[in-house]
């Protein structure tokens, strides 16, 4: 019998990674709020489930891939429609959305009431990645369910990475977006800066990105403010939600982050500015 798998929440990512099981042959039903956006996913053989519940009925393996730790939650825990109401005793769950490390945790501990099983596995990667089979997976939890689950995981990435136990898959996740949006944020600023200078930006970006101090993702970013490539692949809405996230999950700790803290402000400014849709390139609008 073909492996069945179910894919909760249809966002640009959602889609790609339930189109890439498909492409792999898995037996593939997938659920969506919003129907439409199933389509063209059942037009490839995916089946469509009302709610997370009837789409995990007959899973082995049940993945969620939504907005936020409150989407999340319904998703799993809802007591008519939630997944984990319909889980067979021997599924594995997979929780790929970003999301707090204090829900997660609590996803673990709701799991293990009732003796089933949960991963977390975050990603790093937006749509270029997605559709390129290439993205990066921080896996946790249990060390063998992560292993059971990693072949499927492999046909949507090229790496999956084991973390540790409950929390620190989300905890990697939220510190590799904070570290990309703090960097697009300050290259926003000092591209600003060269050009109240009157510097020919583009050789000063040329310079700068030769240099160890900066990330080929950093140099990507700048070399597409520069150019005015706005167009979303990871907007600016999503990352003020991972600061926000990140702040919720160094809540128990007492973590000071005054530079996250620092950047998250200038997110929240970029969306006040109506630019919560363009990608996170177009920070810089800020500054025209």
């Amino acid at each position: 019998m073909r492996i069945q798998i179910a894919l909760l929440g249809l966002g640009e990512m959602g889609r790609r990674m339930a189109s890439a099981l498909i492409d792999a042959n898995y037996e593939v039903v997938v659920w969506n709020r919003s129907p439409e956006k199933a389509n063209e996913l059942c037009a490839k053989g995916a089946k469509f489930a009302n709610t997370p519940r009837a789409a995990a009925k007959n899973a082995d393996f049940i993945f969620s891939m939504v907005r936020d730790d409150e989407t999340s939650g319904y998703v799993w825990l809802d007591g008519a429609d939630g997944a984990l109401q319909g889980m067979k005793q021997e599924a594995i769950a997979i929780e790929c959305s970003t999301v707090s490390v204090s829900h997660i945790k609590f996803l673990h501990a709701s799991f293990k009431e009732r003796s089933l099983r949960l991963i977390e596995a975050p990603l790093a990667g937006s749509r270029p990645q997605a559709d390129a089979r290439k993205l990066i997976f921080f896996a946790a939890g249990n060390k063998r369910d992560v292993e059971s689950v990693q072949p499927i995981l492999l046909t949507m990435g090229g790496a999956c990475h084991f973390c540790g136990p409950a929390g620190t898959g989300a905890a990697i996740k939220l510190m590799v977006n904070a570290l990309f949006g703090v960097q697009v944020a300050i290259f926003a600023e000092l591209i600003a800066f060269g050009r109240d200078l009157q510097l020919d930006v583009n050789r000063a970006l040329e310079i700068i990105s030769s240099t160890p101090v900066s990330s080929p993702a950093a140099s990507m970013a700048a070399n597409a403010m520069v150019n005015r490539l706005y167009d979303p692949a990871f907007p600016i809405d999503l990352m003020s939600k991972d600061f926000t996230l990140l702040a919720r999950s160094s809540e128990p700790t007492m973590s000071k982050l005054p530079i996250s803290s620092a950047a998250a402000e200038v997110y929240s400014l970029g969306k006040e500015m109506g630019f919560a849709q363009s990608n996170i390139t177009g920070i810089i609008q800020l500054y025209n």
